[in-house]
């Protein structure tokens, strides 16, 4: 496990996009496994300005996001899908035919889980899996338990973690869906190459947990250790003691 620090979010996004674009570049058809919420906001940013005019292909790339709210269609305004059409798809020249995503509102989920699964190896996996990571370590919706799901599945969402979605529904976190569609550990350890990001103080403790502690299921982050490529890059805040 690599750990790359940098003074701000700004200075991290900057890093990362360059290494994300880099590898388009050498390999067109890269197939990305993408986060969403606030932390890869300034990744998602600087990818798009620099893409924009064409001036990066992305018509042969394949993304897998993490997960998605069980419940809402892809159109809504809360839904994870929104999201990235809104912070990076419409501003990229990638197909949208190799867009994947979970159907929060298909209805069997199990079912669901199961395309995605399939749907990931089809695409022979994930090359570059970019994750973030919750105050209680949990990354995807994997929240901490005594067991974890090895594959894509439907979870159940902590109300830490509802608290932490709470903006993209009013402000109110018992608006915010009880359960979600995610990748498993597994699903997620299967990639290649991670690269998890973690900005602010609040991600501090769960960072050093993931890279410092042991190894546990109470701390899904954790589980990282056991990829033998993943590097980690933090601000300064989130590397605070």
């Amino acid at each position: 496990m690599t750990i790359d620090r940098f003074d701000d979010e700004s200075a991290l996004s900057a890093a990362l996009a360059t290494y994300v674009l880099e590898q388009i570049v050498v390999r067109p058809s890269l197939v990305l496994g993408l986060p969403t919420g606030r932390t890869p906001l300034g990744l998602y940013r600087e990818l798009r300005e620099r893409s924009r005019g064409d001036r990066i292909d992305w018509s042969r790339v394949r993304t897998f996001n993490l997960d998605e709210f069980a419940g809402l269609p892809s159109a809504h305004p809360a839904s994870y899908r929104a999201y990235m059409q809104a912070e990076l798809f419409d501003h990229v020249s990638i197909d949208p035919a190799n867009i994947g995503f979970l159907d929060g509102n298909a209805v069997d989920r199990t079912e669901e889980c199961r395309r995605y699964e399939d749907a990931i190896t089809a695409a022979g996996g994930i090359d570059l899996q970019i994750l973030g990571i919750g105050a209680n370590g949990h990354i995807g919706f994997n929240e901490p338990a005594s067991g974890l799901r090895a594959h894509t599945h439907v979870a159940e969402l902590e109300r830490e973690t509802r608290e932490a979605n709470a903006d993209r529904f009013g402000g109110q976190w018992r608006n915010v869906p009880e359960c979600a569609l995610s990748m498993g550990m597994a699903t997620i350890l299967n990639a290649t190459e991670i690269v998890l990001i973690a900005t602010g103080a609040e991600k501090a403790e769960a960072v050093r947990g993931m890279v410092e502690g042991l190894i546990t299921t109470r701390l899904p982050a954790s589980l990282l250790q056991v990829h033998p490529r993943v590097t980690v890059m933090v601000d300064r805040d989130a590397w605070s003691s």
